[in-house]
């Protein structure tokens, strides 16, 4: 093999690994997120200062003054009122540490794209795609602040249900294309041909999004602590319409109304169950050995697995660590179907 093509594989390589990092970041941000929503720290801080609000405050009275502006939030007076300094330093951290780990992300990926830019590794539609994905992320720091400013309003004690629910899904997306861009470019022309999967792996990817909204939507309108029994939902498999478009009018029900929410969640996690399930019984019965069936086969176990965490994490009434595992696999279970269906497109 010539050494420049060696020296390019070698190039591309450390391209793989360093958006394989960023994955790793999004999936960290993803989980600090969900505990900062869990704790009920979001709303800690009420200034969207990218640059400036990096440093934290670093004297008695600056902490006094960051508790006095989340002491005029109705968050505050409807559900912390009588908070010690203390417990506010606590619920700051983990919002403070949210907004600095997007920062680094930030650094951690401009840094090295100029690098690998600049020494023409990177270039024509990978450099184009990648800062495709660098404007999505700095569009998501902005999603952030407005799902944040939605708590901040007047008889607000939470962010819109809605707003935190695009909110994961668009750092859903971003980890999803980290992963197809990481996927494609291994080198993998000695590999035997891959067995023909169809758009399956795709509907997959598409369907595991999806269910990751409406995850956000069950977050956001705190529908996991109600309805803590399964497979029944108040003693019925599915409630009766009633119950399920009583909030006027009807589009609202999708997002505000706990019951419907909670149980398009179950719905979807059953469909996606049932069509990875299907997925690898068709590539096992069409390419027993190949490595798609083998794929497929870990998908359906993976989804399985994500479904069951699910229900355990209703029946407990979303604990911290339940409800964080919860979400961080969802995230796994995405990169890992992103992967397949990405292997299965080369």
């Amino acid at each position: 093999m010539p050494l420049a093509r060696v020296s390019q594989a070698r190039s591309l390589t450390a391209v793989r690994i360093w958006i394989y990092v960023l994955a790793a970041l999004v999936v960290l941000m993803v989980a600090v997120g969900g505990a900062t929503r869990l704790t009920g720290s979001g709303l800690s801080i009420t200034e969207w200062r990218p640059v400036t609000g990096a440093i934290p405050p670093l004297t008695e009275q600056a902490w006094l003054v960051e508790f006095e502006k989340y002491r005029q939030i109705s968050q505050y007076e409807l559900v912390n009122k009588g908070m010690t300094l203390s417990e506010f330093k606590f619920i700051y951290a983990w919002e403070w540490g949210h907004r600095q780990l997007g920062r680094l992300i930030g650094l951690v990926f401009f840094l090295p794209l100029a690098w690998f830019w600049a020494r023409g590794v990177i270039k024509g539609r990978l450099a184009l795609t990648l800062l495709g994905i660098g404007a999505l992320g700095g569009l998501q720091g902005a999603i952030g602040w407005i799902m944040v400013a939605s708590g901040l309003e007047p008889g607000m004690t939470a962010v819109a249900p809605i707003k935190l629910a695009l909110h994961l899904t668009i750092a859903s997306i971003i980890l999803a294309c980290l992963v197809w861009v990481a996927a494609g470019l291994k080198d993998r022309s000695a590999a035997a041909p891959e067995a023909r999967t169809g758009m399956a792996p795709r509907i997959l990817v598409g369907l595991i999004l999806f269910q990751i909204a409406l995850g956000g939507l069950v977050a956001g309108s705190k529908a996991g602590l109600t309805y803590n029994t399964w497979p029944l939902m108040d003693g019925n498999l599915v409630p009766p319409a009633s119950a399920l478009f009583m909030v006027k009018p009807w589009v609202e029900n999708f997002v505000d109304n706990v019951v419907l929410v909670q149980f398009n969640h179950r719905l979807v996690a059953y469909v996606i169950v049932a069509f990875a399930l299907w997925h690898a019984w068709t590539m096992r019965r069409q390419a027993r050995s190949s490595r798609a069936a083998s794929r497929a086969t870990a998908m359906a176990g993976l989804t399985l697995a994500q479904m069951v965490l699910g229900i355990v994490t209703l029946l407990l009434v979303v604990p911290l660590w339940a409800g964080l595992a919860h979400q961080v696999f969802a995230m796994a279970v995405l990169a890992m179907a992103v992967v397949h269906a990405r292997v299965s497109a080369a």
